[in-house]
């Protein structure tokens, strides 16, 4: 009697976006194989896929020929294509980067080159007066037009993957925790709070524990995760109209993070943020949200300690910004001369999964580790969830 082989299994750790992103692309390469998403809480998105600005990215920042180049340029494509075909809210608005004085200019016309090169389309270098016609009330002397940015609901996105995840067959496994990985003589076996999984290979998109959960496999820790939360204020609804679309700042090279924005969500209403502090928990969206373990994994890190002696300025500046919603209108109104304190509301948070080097630096490009039969996501943040799909397919080519 012929004895069928039961198919292999492909386990995903992590539903977030770019683990189910990913969990999908697996099916569709490998369509003999079952697929697993393993998910430590009660349902999918509910950390930074579910606490992001809600922006489509279309790669203008970023170095070109780095990986987050080349995949935001093909995951803004696919990640419109994909909502189109699924009928989920998203918008094409298009974003303006401003700049407020000559000493900016030349970053503008960098960023406008580095577009250029990273393959966008339609980027518009305006003056002043044109950029007001866009956004009436942004300040600024000129201005790069992004057409292809826009906004979107991250969320119905990955309730969407969820659903084609099971619809190929695969599951997609909530309340199950990682506790353990161990590599056995056909593959792997991954210890979870519901039970052992047996896979051939195993891939890890773990966000905030992406560097925890990639050590469980034996992957060296030298880069770790250090959770920055970046709170947000919304701009009550009589006052919505000094924003129409995007309005983002230009990079100071003097800091690692790119600056207060104003951002109209597809929902309705505009956010205006986010600051950088240093979280207390890795899943801190709060100052009270406290975590003794992640407390300590930061501060023995000799690799924060020499980011916080780069950036000393900066980061009391972001922590006294946390604290006052004087000092944040303040950095509002660089952009938008005319927010008043009084039009700020309290808005949510999202923690940004940052990997930093133990020299101190930012990990600035998407970050994978590969092994035999394994591949860790140890830093993918923004603009990770415009690029999830492209992402995904990526991992799937790779995890041959």
């Amino acid at each position: 009697m012929a004895v069928t082989k039961a198919p292999e299994r492909i386990v995903v750790v992590g539903g977030g976006i770019i683990g189910l992103a990913t969990a999908w692309r697996l099916g569709q390469r490998f369509p003999d194989t079952r697929i697993a998403v393993l998910e430590k809480e009660p349902s999918v998105c509910r950390h930074q896929s579910g606490h992001n600005s809600g922006v489509l990215h279309a790669g203008l920042y970023y170095k070109p020929g780095s990986r987050k180049a080349r995949l935001a340029v093909t995951g803004i494509r696919q990640m419109v294509d994909f909502c189109q075909q699924h009928s989920i809210p998203h918008e094409i608005c298009g974003k303006v980067v401003v700049a407020t004085s000559e000493e900016e200019l030349p970053r503008l016309h960098t960023l406008f080159d580095r577009g250029s090169q990273n393959g966008l389309e339609g980027l518009e270098m305006l003056t002043g007066d044109e950029l007001r016609e866009i956004e009436p009330h942004a300040a600024g002397i000129a201005a790069v037009r992004v057409p292809q940015e826009g906004i979107v609901d991250y969320p119905r996105v990955c309730e969407t993957l969820q659903s084609l995840i099971r619809d190929q067959g695969g599951e997609v496994i909530t309340s199950a925790r990682v506790t353990a990985i161990d590599r056995e003589s056909a593959g792997w076996r991954v210890h979870s709070s519901v039970g052992d999984y047996e896979c051939a290979r195993i891939v890890t998109c773990a966000g905030l524990q992406s560097d925890r959960l990639a050590a469980l496999s034996g992957t060296n820790r030298t880069i770790r995760i250090v959770p920055f939360r970046g709170e947000y204020y919304k701009i009550r609804p009589e006052r919505r109209y000094l924003v129409r679309n995007l309005i983002y700042p230009v990079p100071d090279p003097k800091f690692p993070f790119l600056g207060v924005h104003f951002t109209r969500m597809i929902h309705g209403g505009v956010e205006a943020g986010p600051n950088a502090v240093l979280a207390l928990a890795r899943e801190g969206y709060t100052w009270t949200d406290i975590d003794p373990r992640d407390i300590f994994d930061a501060i023995t890190f000799n690799g924060l300690w020499r980011f916080l002696g780069k950036y000393p300025k900066m980061c009391w500046q972001e922590t006294r910004r946390s604290f006052s919603r004087e000092l944040f209108c303040k950095s509002l109104q660089r952009l938008v001369p005319e927010i008043r304190v009084e039009d700020l509301t309290e808005g949510g948070a999202g923690v940004r999964a940052q990997a930093m080097s133990p020299d101190g630096s930012l990990v600035e490009d998407f970050h994978f580790v590969e092994g035999p039969g394994e591949l860790h996501v140890v830093n993918a943040p923004s603009p990770g969830a415009t690029a999830s799909l492209a992402i995904g397919e990526e991992i799937a080519s790779l995890l041959k």
